[in-house]
């Protein structure tokens, strides 16, 4: 049995009809940019999330970068972020002009630490840019109150956790802006890049619509200097339609987590997700660890289980951040956990039969020790 790490097809065939019918739409009417589907996706987001504002983008990179520029940060300042996660996180900082300042990771959530977060603290930190990894909610009551005591900006980055929630409130309702990815993988994903801004700030949802539209809110009206990252409308229309079905599909990665949870709570090599109390993490990803982690990625690769690392190295140990001088001890958890991590297949179309051959797949490895 071949077993993928991601099947975009078999959703896509359960959806085909909606999806043709959205793009064709799109392509008969050939109005590519700026199309009514955007405004018709921003809305469907916006109802979904309870906010004011979202604001299409072309991908979750510019999201945050978006948001950093829109908020005044740049040459000279700092921003505070975890030492896990893709590299959009960070290098979104420097290209606004300003420093990232990484944080080690809490070892049972893999997001920052918020116990660790104030010692990093300057006269020159702006922002704090959580990362809600995996589908797990980053401690965001605790990095709240720490932006509020020292009166720092709350980016939330949500590209991969969509619909997470704590306490009842959505992933990216916390903070003044919360960014989002809806790359072909994610919860919510489109056939191509794609991302948005979310916001209850007039002001600021405004500022990030003009910048991402080459400074303009109308056609050669240009305010400002900006960028062009503007949400095409093809993504929109695909994205229009995969809403519809976002909550059925989270519900289906818990219900899956849950398998795998049961079916694997006694191998006593691995360690299973944590879930934070009074949170629902949505599973974006289901990251295994184990010490044995690279036997164990062959011996299932040899099975047909494709399997992937998020990530292989954390962010102060890529070579991209070598200037910065930090060392792995610097982030002993961050840095110890790369070399353990795995994630195994997970989505919402994956059969009750596939997760078992996976699970049994584990389960025949450690046996064989």
């Amino acid at each position: 049995m071949n077993i993928p790490f991601v099947d975009l097809k078999s959703q896509y065939l359960s959806i085909k009809q909606e999806i043709d019918d959205a793009i064709f739409k799109v392509l008969n009417d050939t109005n590519f940019i700026g199309g009514q589907q955007i405004r018709d996706f921003e809305s469907k987001f916006a109802s979904l999330y309870g906010v004011k504002h979202v604001v299409g983008v072309a991908n979750g990179t510019d999201a945050i970068y978006i948001a950093l520029k829109m908020l005044g940060i740049g040459v000279g300042d700092e921003v505070i972020t975890t030492a896990s996660s893709w590299i959009s996180t960070s290098e979104t900082i420097t290209q606004a002009g300003a420093k990232p300042v990484f944080v080690d990771i809490d070892p049972d959530t893999y997001t920052i630490n918020p116990k660790l977060i104030e010692e990093k603290i300057t006269k020159k930190t702006k922002a704090i840019i959580p990362v809600h990894l995996y589908g797990q909610m980053a401690d965001i009551l605790a990095i709240k109150n720490i932006c509020d005591k020292y009166k720092l900006y709350l980016i939330e980055d949500c590209a991969q956790s969509h619909f997470s929630e704590e306490n009842g409130t959505l992933a990216g309702r916390h903070g003044v802006v919360g960014t989002f990815s809806f790359y072909p993988g994610k919860n919510l994903g489109a056939y191509g890049d794609a991302g948005c801004i979310i916001t209850d700030d007039d002001l600021l949802a405004e500022k990030c619509r003009m910048f991402a539209n080459h400074g303009a809110l109308k056609k050669h009206a240009h305010k400002i200097e900006g960028i062009n990252s503007r949400l095409d409308t093809i993504q929109a229309a695909i994205l229009n339609v995969k809403a519809n079905y976002i909550i059925n599909w989270t519900e289906s990665r818990i219900s899956n987590a849950a398998f795998y949870n049961a079916t694997l709570k006694e191998v006593e090599e691995l360690t299973l997700p944590k879930v934070r109390n009074n949170t629902k993490h949505t599973f974006h990803l289901y990251v295994i660890r184990t010490k044995e982690r690279d036997a164990l990625k062959e011996h299932l690769g040899v099975m047909g289980i494709q399997t992937a690392v998020h990530y292989p190295l954390a962010l102060p140990n890529l070579e991209a951040y070598n200037y910065l001088g930090y060392a792995k001890s610097d982030f002993p958890i961050a840095s110890k956990y790369q070399n353990e991590i795995l994630s195994i297949p997970m989505y919402p179309e994956i059969s009750k039969d596939q997760m078992e051959y996976v699970c049994n797949g584990i389960k025949s490895f450690f046996k064989k020790k």
